[in-house]
């Protein structure tokens, strides 16, 4: 059994490590230099930066990673007050409630949706529709006001996306089968929360690119700034046969992983699988700027007690929310300072996105300045651009993951955000299963 993993992000290198330690034999592909895909950590001057994911969920799957890896000592836990998540309403941030009880004590909502919340216990269910948005489904279950006020911001802030397009039974799977079990969503998640609690937020002491750069030191059959460039499929026995910047591929491969962006895995396939690369390369990722700003924290009135503030549409933002960096990981900082990662773009901002970057940063700072009582200019800002950030779960991702399900039986398969969820913890959870499936334990 020989295995061809062309990509070298968090997926591939996942799946490549569960390979070998099965003793699979495979090739690891990566036409970038360093490994680790979007996962990047920058250090600049005394700040660090994350300019991929800026902290991570803590998985089981994850967990045993960090422990093969032996950077377990190297976990750092997200301080206490990042349990605090705060929304713009009417032009002042205003607490989340962080508990089904506190949503109808917390003053964040009105009573007419406290009132929909109760409601929710006995709203009749329609059968599954997998054709349903996030916004039809929240707005059927708990009314308008929920939808711009805690669904918007939190779509457009966490995933760069818009509730109205993305799929329900796509990007969050898990509450139209509590709907459908247990008759309400809120009652299903109130059985549930006596199971497994809430995966621990946190990072890594250097930053998360420490985890992809071990996991690739660790990984024998890893060619960095080899890209693969064509792929042939052998009529006679059905192996393919990989061109790279290299030469050929060293063998004929019985399956191909395809650990690439949606777009860059479509253009691989078009030659012989033009079908398959049409579906893969409508796949839409939005662009998205992150705008890093340090502060003086005598400068700033807000107490940031929180994990950081999402803006909805409604309030018509300039950015999508920020994340209050330095009071989640406070050494991502100078002592005496404050740092800001604040996001600009997604679906629902695109001219924002592509904005030149002093224009970015300015209205950066008057944004956070207005919001937070922020007397000075930045100590420091820097920027950070994706032209293509985060995969939606929209229409067209239906299409291009059924295309991959049709190719399996060519020994063609697909691990990577787009195919497996956007989080990390959804990529290294869909990378050892795709391992165990290509090379099943010996029973």
């Amino acid at each position: 059994m020989t295995i061809a993993i062309i990509g070298g992000g968090i997926s591939g290198l996942t799946l490549a490590w569960h390979l070998q330690k099965a003793g699979a034999y495979y090739d690891l592909f990566e036409a970038a230099p360093r490994p680790g895909g979007t996962v990047r950590t920058e250090h600049q001057g005394h700040y660090l930066l994350e300019t991929g994911p800026n902290s991570l969920q803590l998985s089981p799957e994850l967990e045993e990673l960090l422990q093969a890896l032996g950077l377990s000592d190297q976990i750092q836990e997200a301080a206490a007050v990042s349990q605090n998540r705060y929304v713009l309403r009417n032009g002042q941030y205003r607490q989340l409630p962080t508990s089904p009880p506190k949503l109808l004590t917390n003053g964040f909502f009105s009573l007419k949706a406290k009132w929909n919340f109760v409601q929710e216990l006995r709203r009749p269910v329609p059968p599954s529709d997998p054709t349903e948005t996030l916004a039809s489904f929240f707005r059927r279950r708990f009314g308008s006001e929920v939808v711009e006020y805690a669904l918007n911001p939190f779509i457009s802030g966490i995933y760069a996306g818009d509730p109205e397009k993305l799929l329900l039974h796509k990007t969050f799977p898990q509450l139209a089968a509590l709907e459908q079990q247990h008759g309400s969503v809120i009652r299903g998640l109130m059985q549930k929360k006596s199971g497994a609690g809430r995966g621990r937020i946190f990072t890594l002491r250097n930053g998360l690119q420490t985890l992809t750069d071990k996991l690739a030191s660790r990984l024998g059959r890893a060619h960095f700034g080899q890209a693969v460039t064509a792929l042939h499929r052998h009529s006679d026995d059905g192996r393919w046969e990989l061109e790279t910047t290299a030469g050929p591929a060293p063998r004929l491969y019985d399956h191909v992983v395809l650990a690439l962006p949606a777009y860059a895995a479509a253009e691989l396939l078009r030659p012989e699988l033009p079908d398959a690369a049409e579906a893969l390369g409508q796949v839409y990722y939005p662009p998205m700027t992150a705008i890093y700003s340090a502060y003086h924290r005598a400068a700033v009135q807000h107490p940031l007690n929180g994990f950081g503030a999402l803006h909805p549409k409604a309030e018509q933002p300039y950015a999508a929310g920020s994340v209050w960096t330095s009071s989640i990981f406070p050494n991502r900082a100078p002592a005496g300072q404050v740092l800001f990662t604040t996001f600009v773009g997604g679906s629902q901002y695109e001219t924002q996105a592509r904005e030149p970057e002093a224009t970015q940063k300015a209205a950066v700072h008057e944004e956070l300045s207005r919001f937070y009582g922020i007397t000075e200019a930045p100590v420091w800002q820097y920027r950070y651009f994706w032209e293509r950030a985060i995969p939606q779960f929209d229409a067209r991702i239906v299409p291009a993951h059924a295309a991959m399900d049709a190719l399996a039986p060519l020994g063609l398969h697909a691990t990577a955000n787009w195919r497996a969820g956007v989080g990390v913890p959804d990529c290294v959870r869909h990378a050892k299963a795709l391992a165990l499936k290509l090379f099943p334990p010996l029973s």
